[in-house]
């Protein structure tokens, strides 16, 4: 499926009406592998990790999530296809966004923790002190 900013969530949307809720969630999931070939390469296992994991993890959840997650990870896909400038190098903008504080403020205790182990595996931190680069 291709994603290309402009029109995209449209299109993504059109396309993946007709397909059973399976077949989405796989689309989705390949799309999102794929975009992250285009992620620098020393954050590119990160990302493609935490994906897998959030996959995993909520197979088995019910509907109500099932939507809120495809619909989170759809804008992910379409925020990176943006970032990563698919249509040239011109159209291209700095990777990643601040999160609003309202959006913040709707995280579960859980998902805070996740996201705060996620920034500091992606700065290249353990317990504190940086990482020796060998």
């Amino acid at each position: 499926m291709k994603i290309d900013g402009c029109g995209s969530h449209a299109r993504m949307t059109r396309a993946m009406a007709s397909r059973t809720h399976v077949q989405r969630v796989r689309i989705l999931y390949k799309t999102i592998l794929r975009l992250h070939r285009g992620l620098p390469a020393e954050v590119r296992p990160l990302g493609d990790g935490y994906v897998r994991d959030e996959f995993r993890r909520h197979k088995g959840c019910v509907e109500s999530e099932a939507i809120i997650f495809l619909h989170e990870w759809t804008n992910y896909a379409i925020t990176l296809a943006e970032q990563l400038g698919l249509r040239g190098p011109h159209t291209g903008k700095p990777l990643g966004r601040y999160l609003k504080e309202e959006d913040l403020e709707k995280l579960r205790d859980e998902q805070v923790c996740q996201l705060y182990e996620l920034m500091i595996a992606a700065m290249g931190k353990v317990d504190g002190d940086e990482k020796k680069r060998t």
